[in-house]
C-alpha cells in the first residue's frame, strides 16, 4: 500500500490558514481595544464570564481547520496498491560452497575466504530477484544449506549461519565431487530450462566417496551448467592458529588449488572457470555470471489508487455547516 497526494504543489496553499491564525496575535498587541475607567470595578469582575464568550475564539479555529481540510482535499490524497504481473520464468541456481579448514585462510584481508564469499554470494543472490537459489556447502562430506527457493530473505539468513568445518565440529576435508553432486540433485527435478550450478572452492577433491567428473557428467546429463570458482592465493598463505600457549596467532601453510580439475568440469558442462585471488576478483567473477545467466521475466506493474478526498470535505462541509449555525444563533456578536 503506497499512499501520495496527486497535486502536491497545492500542499503550499496550507501557509495561508496558518498566517491567518497568527495575524489577529499580531494585530492584537499592536492595536490595543478603548477602554474606560470605572471607579469600582468588582461587580463586573465577580460576574464573571458567561459560557458564550468563552467559546467565541472555538469559531475562527473552526474555520481554519475547514479551510485546511478543503486543501488537503484539493492537493488529492489518494491510497494506492501495486500489483506485479510476472511473465516468463527464471534461472533455478544452487551455489555450491568450499567450507573446509583452508577457508579460514586470511589472504582475503581483512576477512578470511569464507567470509569474504558468503558476502559476495549474499550480493548476489540480492541480484536475482526472480531466481529460485539453493546453496549447498561441503567439507568431507556435502550438506544441503536450502533448497531452491524465491523465498531470499531465509536465504540469506541460512547463507549467514554457514561457518568453517573446524567451528562446526564435523570432518574436515574438500569433497568436491560431492558436493558438485549434491547441487546437481537439487536442480534434477527442477521444470525450467535454465539451470545452473555455481561452485566456489579453494582446494583439491581429497574426500567424498564421488569422483568430481564424475558428479560433473550427471550434471551435464541433466542439462545443469556448471560454473567453478577457485578462490585464493597459491603458495604460502597466512592462516590463523593457536601457540602453545593458546594465544592466537598467525602461521604461513601451502595453498593448491586443482585448477585442472575446476577447468574440466566446466568445460563438460558448457560452464566457464574462473579464478579469483581476492575480494576485487571475486566480485567480479559474480558479476559476470550475473551478466551471463539473464533471468527471462517480463514484469509489469499496475497500480490503482482510491481517491480519499471525500474523507476530507465531508467533515469539512460538517465542520463549515455547525460554525456557520453556531455565528447565527448561540455564539452570535450584537453589533
Amino acid at each position: 500500500m503506497t499512499f501520495r497526494f496527486e497535486s502536491p504543489w497545492l500542499l503550499a496553499l496550507l501557509i495561508l490558514p496558518l498566517i491567518l491564525a497568527i495575524l489577529p496575535l499580531i494585530t492584537q498587541r499592536r492595536n490595543r481595544p478603548a477602554s474606560l475607567r470605572y471607579a469600582d470595578i468588582r461587580f463586573a469582575v465577580q460576574a464573571g464570564r458567561s459560557w458564550r464568550v468563552l467559546a467565541q475564539p472555538i469559531l475562527p479555529i473552526v474555520r481554519l481547520l475547514v479551510m485546511s481540510l478543503i486543501i488537503l482535499a484539493a492537493a488529492r490524497p489518494q491510497l494506492g496498491q501495486a500489483q506485479e504481473v510476472i511473465k516468463g520464468e527464471g534461472v533455478n541456481i544452487v551455489l555450491a560452497l568450499d567450507i573446509s579448514g583452508s577457508m579460514a585462510s586470511l589472504d582475503f584481508e581483512p576477512q578470511n575466504r569464507l567470509v569474504a564469499a558468503k558476502k559476495v554470494i549474499a550480493d548476489f543472490v540480492e541480484e536475482r530477484s526472480y531466481d529460485r537459489v539453493g546453496l549447498v556447502v561441503f567439507a568431507a562430506n556435502a550438506f544441503n544449506q536450502s533448497p531452491p527457493t524465491i523465498d531470499h530473505p531465509v536465504l540469506l539468513r541460512l547463507l549467514e549461519q554457514v561457518q568453517l568445518a573446524s567451528d562446526l565440529k564435523i570432518q574436515d576435508g574438500t569433497a568436491i565431487g560431492l558436493g558438485l553432486a549434491n547441487a546437481a540433485n537439487m536442480l534434477k527435478d527442477s521444470q525450467v530450462d535454465s539451470r545452473v550450478l555455481i561452485l566456489l572452492t579453494d582446494g583439491v577433491n581429497n574426500a567424498g566417496q564421488i569422483d568430481p567428473m564424475t558428479a560433473a557428467e550427471a550434471a551435464k546429463s541433466l542439462d545443469i551448467k556448471v560454473y567453478t570458482i577457485g578462490m585464493g592465493k597459491t603458495g604460502q598463505v597466512p592462516m590463523p592458529a593457536h601457540n602453545i600457549f593458546g594465544q592466537p596467532t598467525v602461521i604461513y601453510q601451502e595453498s593448491v588449488i586443482d585448477e585442472e580439475t575446476l577447468q574440466e568440469i566446466a568445460d563438460v558442462t558448457g560452464g566457464l572457470y574462473f579464478r579469483a585471488e581476492d575480494l576485487t576478483d571475486l566480485q567480479q567473477v559474480y558479476d559476470e555470471i550475473n551478466e551471463l545467466e539473464k533471468t527471462e521475466i517480463e514484469v509489469t506493474t499496475y497500480s490503482t489508487y482510491q481517491e480519499l478526498a471525500l474523507w476530507l470535505m465531508t467533515p469539512a462541509l460538517f465542520l463549515l455547516l455547525i460554525e456557520l449555525l453556531l455565528r447565527k444563533t448561540v455564539l452570535r456578536k450584537i453589533p
